[in-house]
């Protein structure tokens, strides 16, 4: 660990928070239906568009409704995605003649982007053709980002209303957030990506001549546009198979510090959003260093396993730090911190190989995907995963004061816990179901590339990275088989609907309550006393459900290296 280092870690942080403010009063502004300085331009557009669907922009939805709409929106998705990956031989911009996908790979991927996913079983530019990757793929990256953060706004009015039956229009929400957030922002950061020297072309590939004059065909496309929305809507899936790694998809230094940046921004602004829709910036705050605490932890032991490097090669008198499956240009730090905000934001950009981390580096980014998206977390579903462990923090503290626990007037009762369970339960039931059928099946077996607790943390990997919507991969796993593209497939989209649904229950079951004014027995939640119990709780939750499957993957797998073990690596 060097000085230089900790400075990048904290630079990162800085820039991170500098924009919380700025961009949560941007997108109160957007969500509340104001005016902003984009309006004269775009709302134009919008009424048109409404007119056109014929959508009632005042007219609100009932949780079910909003929930029905959100279901049947993703339905549509699906089916357009899998249409035009199984037609793509036969659809125009396909330079490179790319055949049909495979129906289950195409099941896989659908269910992928349209979840905020992004888990890729296939090389981007060996299987997609330039159709695909922006009709199909870019596209996806913008709605199903839309719809995690709109899912929150709704979620943020519940708690904000008094004795309210709707909680928003699903349409008018996803309008406004792809309208005024996602597409402005993203026009900007293409064309900052361009200048990094990040393709944006509908050419055919590039044929070059290598100095022993052999013929290297080079991939080219619509690049910069899908990067800027991949990073921005946490979403991951590169156009490229080696993701962020790629010098196409990351060339340098500023752009892979400004793709971090971009991962979080969104993000960490939405706890400022909450704490402006229910009046008080301080409730935001509170959430956000209950993320920082998590983040920096993880960041903390990821960095220090990873300078620290292999003490099988210290044996050998080879000192230094881990660089195996690390890009020379972005080093230890960089890396290391790439793999802990992609995975404590459910981004499946990589600009690493994970399964070339030491054993306690790679197990950061599995324990921040098994809490869920908190840390956080994917855009919009950060913010409403947190506040189901907020949700179960309260029921906590209420029965520490003897009384009906209470959040933001807002009196939890038995409904609200049992929904915000139901929600956290889906997913290791996902992670740790799947995972052990794969470790019993020959057809999950045999995709690993290595035995032992080595193979079973690339297996835990795969199912934890589905469920948690993250699409990373340890690299070890040769995942696309019927097996592991169908398994992986409903992990997905359990891990997304499943907590949706409850949240969405939560959201209409408070948003009909009554507020009630704070009392002497009410529990603050805005100060470090409920920094700190939201932290244990998310902790003690996840580490009574988790601990087991961690301790026979990469603990053990530490542990076997301390004893001089080895365990192949690609």
């Amino acid at each position: 660990m060097t000085i230089v280092g900790w400075i990048q870690i904290a630079l990162f942080c800085a820039v991170v928070v500098a924009l919380v403010k700025p961009l949560g009063f941007y997108m109160t502004q957007v969500f509340t239906g104001k005016r902003t300085f984009l309006s004269p331009f775009l709302a134009p557009v919008e009424r048109g568009l409404y007119r056109i669907a014929g959508i009632d922009e005042r007219q609100e939805q009932h949780w079910l409704a909003y929930t029905i709409g959100m279901a049947l929106f993703h339905i549509g998705g699906f089916i357009i995605l899998y249409a035009l990956m199984r037609l793509q031989a036969v659809l125009p911009f396909n330079p490179a003649e790319q055949s049909a996908v495979a129906p289950d790979l195409a099941f896989n991927t659908a269910a992928s982007f349209i979840t905020n996913t992004n888990w890729q079983n296939y090389g981007g530019e060996s299987t997609m053709s330039y159709l695909v990757q922006m009709l199909g793929l870019t596209h996806q990256n913008f709605l199903s980002a839309a719809t995690g953060i709109v899912l929150a706004i709704a979620l943020i009015r519940s708690f904000s209303r008094n004795s309210f039956r709707t909680i928003g229009s699903f349409w008018v929400d996803v309008t406004r957030c792809t309208f005024y957030v996602l597409l402005p922002i993203c026009i900007v950061y293409t064309l900052f990506l361009v200048w990094q020297g990040i393709p944006q072309t509908l050419g055919a590939y590039v044929e070059a001549t290598t100095l022993e004059g052999a013929k290297q065909t080079i991939a080219v496309g619509p690049v910069a546009s899908q990067v800027a929305i991949k990073m921005l809507g946490t979403n991951g899936g590169g156009f490229f198979n080696a993701n962020a790694a790629h010098p196409f998809e990351n060339p340098t230094a500023l752009s892979n510090f400004v793709q971090m940046v971009s991962i979080f921004a969104i993000g960490a602004a939405m706890t400022n959003v909450f704490g402006r829709m229910v009046g008080d910036e301080r409730q935001g705050w509170a959430i956000l260093a209950a993320m920082g605490a998590l983040f920096l932890a993880g960041i903390v032991i990821a960095y220090a396993a990873e300078a620290a490097g292999n003490p099988l090669l210290h044996a050998f008198g080879l000192e230094g730090g881990n660089m195996e499956g690390k890009e020379v240009r972005f080093g230890i730090v960089a890396s290391a911190l790439f793999a802990v905000v992609t995975t404590a934001a459910s981004c499946g950009a990589v600009n690493a190989t994970h399964d070339s981390f030491t054993a306690l580096g790679g197990m950061i980014p599995i324990i921040n995907m098994e809490l869920g998206e908190i840390i956080v977390g994917g855009v919009g579903a950060g913010l409403y995963g947190i506040l189901i462990f907020v949700i179960l923090a309260i029921f906590v503290a209420g029965l520490m004061v003897g009384r009906t626990p209470e959040y933001l007037g807002k009196k939890i009762e038995a409904k609200e816990v049992k929904m915000a369970m139901l929600a956290i339960l889906c997913l290791p039931l996902m992670m740790l179901g799947f995972s052990a059928v794969a470790s019993v099946l020959p057809s999950g077996v045999s995709a690993t590339a290595n035995p032992g607790p080595h193979g079973f943390s690339e297996i835990l990997y795969a199912y934890t990275s589905a469920a948690a919507n993250n699409g990373s991969a340890f690299a070890g796993l040769s995942a696309n088989t019927v097996f592991y593209n169908v398994t992986l497939a409903i992990a997905m989209l359990v891990g997304r609907f499943f907590v949706i649904v409850p949240a969405m229950a939560i959201a209409g079951s408070l948003a009909a309550k009554k507020t009630v004014p704070v009392s002497l027995g009410t529990f603050p939640t805005h100060g470090g006393l409920f920094v700190g119990l939201l932290v244990g709780v998310i902790l003690i939750v996840g580490g009574l459900t988790f601990f087991p499957a961690l301790a026979l993957g990469p603990i053990t797998e530490h542990l076997a290296i301390g004893a001089g073990q080895t365990f192949s690596s690609n």
